[in-house]
Order: C-alpha cells, then structure tokens, then sequence
C-alpha cells in the first residue's frame, strides 16, 4: 500500500504538537482525504542543479530505505 507523507521544511522543531496542527491545517485547507500518514522534517530538499526536486530520493527516505542510485546531479 502506499500512503501520503509531508516532506516539511521548517525553522521549527518538528514536535508531536506541530505534528499535530500541521495536519489540522491540511485537513482544514484541503480536506480530510489529503492527511498525511507521516510529517517527515528535512533540512531543505533534494534538488538537481537546475532547481528540480529529486523525488526518487524522497521516496526511498520516506519507505525507509537508504539512498542509491546517482546522485551526481544533486546540488549540494
């Protein structure tokens, strides 16, 4: 099965209560069919050089599994 999960980049410390309210203003803004399962807090997101987020590399993080593949192409 697969499941909505919120990629967070935040000056905030990710906490269970901002947990929490972030997923009531999602629900409030978007609705109850767009809550997210997992929050998870990023330092910023993977992008290429050219300004592209590196989904792959969000959804190994999210399934847990370590990062592989290229990243040469990751703007660092």
């Amino acid at each position: 099965g697969e499941c909505i999960v919120a990629f967070v980049v935040s000056g905030k410390t990710h906490t269970n209560q901002f947990e929490k309210e972030l997923k009531e203003l999602i629900v409030e803004k978007i609705g109850a069919l767009a809550r997210p399962e997992k929050i998870t807090a990023l330092e910023s997101l993977p992008k290429t050089r050219s300004g592209k987020i590196m989904r792959r590399i969000l959804k190994d993080i999210a399934q847990g599994n370590e990062i592989q593949g290229d990243l040469s192409t990751l703007d660092r």
